[in-house]
């Protein structure tokens, strides 16, 4: 008999790739254009931490929504997917209506709410064609993601003699396209369980299981650091040209380069968890992220080369892991709401990172800006010992 590699369409997971890359360009497209905001609607330097906190609120009442209604368990998948990229489009583009920062905030907040249909649902079909095998899908999965974060501060790099609108003109454009590609070449996957009903007692019913439990709280570990460490990458790099007045490099390409390496090691990691198994990677790669954290307060005063190469490397761990902590909550979740597990996993991940976003940004009163990255090791601390157990099993 055929493995479900083999019968599985060529075409199915690269569309599903690039459907989630081009979807996933609206969650900093509102970041990659704050330079421009700010003199417009003359905001205060921490409208960053606001635009970025208002996405992942909408992404956090969009996956309860949809988790409490069981909606990517209920209907199909790749038709929930086509609806959330186009009204995400809308909402995207609404930022260009946007006349203060109540509306530059609403119009990121109803982003993020769409994206809850995104981000997770593309998992969710990912699972549904991958029962073995799932940590590598997800590595690509996760690594289009990663891309589709990053690519905002690259358009605005090579536009920035235009108008900042093309960029959210651009990164709307691309939801709609993905969104139907996957409806038009993805259809639901020979795995996938259908719920009947809404099913009020799954997010009791999930966290019952220890196995499940571990990987979550390992996931929310690494949810504290990682959308912090890509907010601020253009704020570590700022930092680094204040510390050192010769030195003059490209802030958004460096940060989109930063922030797009991580789909590279998305991707290995996938490789290398169908050796070693998605569990230790994502203890690995959460490891060295920890570390990083604890290296950070002497980042500032090392050579630019230096200073580059440490970056990539927190840039590569700080994702890594993400997929593979997707893959043991997926295969530790019952099947019947597996894409209700993901999403719930994902709604509690996502208001993690909303303390962590507003923790750092109330820190910058109170501790030196060199230092303030320490307290990202708070988040991987944590979730290097939840993952124990899934580490000794």
């Amino acid at each position: 008999m055929k493995t479900h590699f083999q019968s599985t369409p060529k075409h199915i997971l690269p569309t599903i790739v690039l459907a989630q890359f081009a979807c996933t360009s609206l969650w900093f497209a509102g970041n990659a254009v704050l330079p421009n905001l700010i003199p417009q609607f003359q905001l205060e330097a921490s409208a960053l931490g606001h635009l970025t906190s208002a996405v992942q609120l909408g992404f956090i009442l969009g996956t309860l929504v949809f988790a409490v209604f069981t909606i990517s368990d209920r209907f199909s998948p790749s038709r929930v997917f086509l609806v959330c990229a186009l009204a995400g489009a809308g909402c995207n583009l609404s930022l260009l209506l946007a006349t203060n920062l109540s509306t530059l905030l609403l119009a990121r907040f109803l982003t993020g709410f769409c994206l809850a249909g995104i981000y997770p649902v593309g998992m969710k079909i990912a699972a549904d064609y991958h029962q073995k095998g799932l940590g590598k899908a997800l590595g690509y999965l996760v690594g289009a993601l990663v891309l589709g974060t990053a690519f905002p501060h690259l358009l605005k790099a090579v536009t920035q003699d235009l108008r900042w609108e093309y960029v959210i003109w651009a990164t709307s454009g691309l939801a709609v396209l993905g969104g139907v590609a996957l409806k038009a070449l993805v259809p639901d996957g020979p795995f996938r369980t259908q719920g009947t009903k809404p099913d009020f007692t799954a997010f009791l019913q999930i966290f019952r299981q220890k196995e499940f439990r571990a990987a979550a709280f390992g996931y929310f570990g690494h949810m504290w650091e990682l959308y912090t460490f890509w907010a601020l990458v253009p704020v570590i790099l700022g930092l680094y040209l204040e510390f050192h007045s010769g030195t003059y490099f490209d802030v958004p390409l460096l940060s989109f380069t930063v922030i797009a390496a991580g789909s590279l090691a998305c991707v290995a990691g996938g490789y290398l968890a169908q050796r070693a198994g998605s569990a230790r990677i994502a203890f690995g790669a959460l490891a060295v992220s920890f570390v990083c954290c604890l290296l950070s307060p002497w980042l500032f005063s090392v050579p630019f080369s230096v200073f580059l190469a440490f970056l990539l490397v927190w840039g590569l761990a700080v994702v890594m892991d993400s997929p593979q902590f997707s893959t043991v909550v997926a295969q530790n979740a019952p099947g019947q709401v597996k894409g209700t597990a993901l999403t719930i996993v994902n709604s509690i991940g996502f208001a993690i990172t909303i303390v962590s976003i507003q923790f750092l940004q109330l820190l910058q009163e109170w501790v030196p800006a060199q230092q303030q990255f320490l307290f990202l090791a708070i988040g991987p601390l944590l979730g290097l010992l939840a993952m124990r157990r899934l580490i000794t099993r």
